[in-house]
């Protein structure tokens, strides 16, 4: 049986945005930058991709910057330095392109995870919850104003393969050691990702909870995340707990979405046993202090 051999992070970017963002109730004043995630995992046959980072295109164009992301004036989008296209620029340090990537999941459609979906026009399946590909594709003005832009993600190329995913709130498996778990509210149909190595490769895995929990406080002190669509924020707290109980369950590294420390500390530690999992790791050592 198959599984995944091999997990890479990306780092595709940065927001600079209030911390309220991130956690519900707090001081609006408290600016923090976080990092915009990617995840590529290795499995028999090619690579998975989870999340694809910002359209660069609509960062580097003033024009266009004005006029996608000066809906939200408090949330500024960062590039890194001298990079056309982050997502490319990591295949490739990698020996990749994304002709290698034979799916992608998207854990959501805001313009931070969903903006390099353009790569990916060849027919790669890209699974996304059914609900959040309903409200995304909905009338405007309501998505574009809560982050999500068409541009990214409304074009006939892009093969999508909508989960069911609301009713029972089931787990549900893309391919052989990667499933995604429906974790509403952020969006209305934000979904985080499960990925567990095969035994072949050592076991054990990871739980990429993405924007079901940015921060390492969501999850020690089961704080509320704060941007919500449709949803009251302390509602977010049931999709923290389950995510939680899940990784302790199964001995998996619970990971938050956005962590200015705990991205790239578990970065660095991927780095260093050559993306297996690092034996001895958990989600109590990675969130120490």
């Amino acid at each position: 049986m198959g599984g995944v051999k091999a997990v890479h992070l990306l780092t595709l970017g940065w927001e600079r945005l209030p911390k309220a963002w991130s956690i519900d109730g707090w001081d609006p004043s408290d600016i923090t930058v976080e990092p915009v995630p990617g995840v590529l995992v290795e499995v028999d046959g090619g690579f998975v991709l989870l999340d694809t980072g910002f359209n660069s295109a609509l960062i580097k164009d003033p024009a266009l910057y004005k006029r996608f992301h000066g809906n939200n004036e408090n949330i500024a989008a960062i590039l890194p330095d001298g990079i056309d296209e982050p997502l490319l620029e990591s295949l490739d340090i990698l020996g990749l392109s994304s002709d290698d990537v034979i799916a992608v999941v998207v854990s959501h459609l805001h313009n931070d995870h969903a903006g390099g979906l353009k790569h990916f026009t060849a027919g790669q399946p890209i699974y996304v919850q059914q609900l959040e590909l309903e409200y995304g594709m909905s009338e405007h003005p309501g998505p574009e104003r809560n982050g999500f832009f068409q541009i990214d993600y409304n074009d006939p190329s892009l093969n999508f393969v909508k989960v069911n995913g609301h009713e029972s709130e089931s787990e549900v498996s893309v391919v052989p050691g990667i499933s995604v778990i429906p974790t509403f509210g952020h969006t209305p149909g934000h979904q985080s990702v499960i990925v567990e190595f095969a035994e072949s490769s050592g076991g054990a895995g990871f739980v990429f909870a993405f924007d079901a929990g940015d921060l390492r406080e969501n999850f020690t002190n089961e704080w509320a995340i704060g941007g919500t669509i449709d949803c009251d924020p302390a509602l977010t707290i049931r999709h923290i707990r389950r995510l939680k109980a899940l990784a302790r369950e199964r001995g998996l590294i619970l990971v938050p979405g956005h962590d200015p420390v705990l991205w790239p500390r578990l970065t660095s530690a991927l780095d260093s046993v050559a993306n297996h999992f690092p034996v001895g790791l958990t989600t109590d050592a990675l969130f120490s202090d």
